[in-house]
């Protein structure tokens, strides 16, 4: 359960990243296809080696939905639903690659959004934004189930 400060926290948060879903994205899948190569298997749509049209593109959809996700945390269950039926039942997505305490893709992201957003980017934000993406990972991964 998310607090009122750490909800105003992660609507700050998402605010800096408005308008900058595709770079971030893209620099967030980078960093995920450098550091953890056996992940590719699962963009194989994006080919061996993706150019940057289509990490901006796919970068783009990711973060797209995080930010429906902030719109709506109240309500995760039912706006990620779809979402987690297609990477359970379609994409077969293995649930350990989505975010949530030591994950790599959160870890990844929170790299992305301090290198970018530095001294905007508070523990306090930083705190609020891995407790959101651990549940954004938690409704993601419930269809394993």
């Amino acid at each position: 359960m998310l607090s009122a400060q750490e909800r105003a926290h992660i609507a700050q948060v998402w605010d800096l990243i408005a308008g900058h879903e595709a770079s971030f994205g893209a620099e967030l899948l980078l960093r995920l296809f450098t550091v953890y190569p056996s992940t590719k298997v699962y963009f194989r749509h994006l080919g061996d080696q993706p150019d940057e049209v289509q990490l901006l593109s796919h970068g783009q959809r990711m973060l797209q939905a995080v930010g429906v996700a902030v719109q709506y945390m109240d309500n995760l269950h039912a706006v990620l639903s779809p979402l987690a039926d297609l990477h359970a039942q379609v994409l077969r997505v293995d649930p350990t690659n989505f975010p949530g305490p030591s994950h790599r893709p959160l870890l990844r992201q929170l790299v992305v959004l301090a290198s970018h957003l530095q001294g905007e980017y508070t523990v306090e934000m930083q705190a609020a934004w891995d407790k959101f993406l651990t549940g954004v990972a938690v409704v993601l991964t419930e269809k394993y189930r």
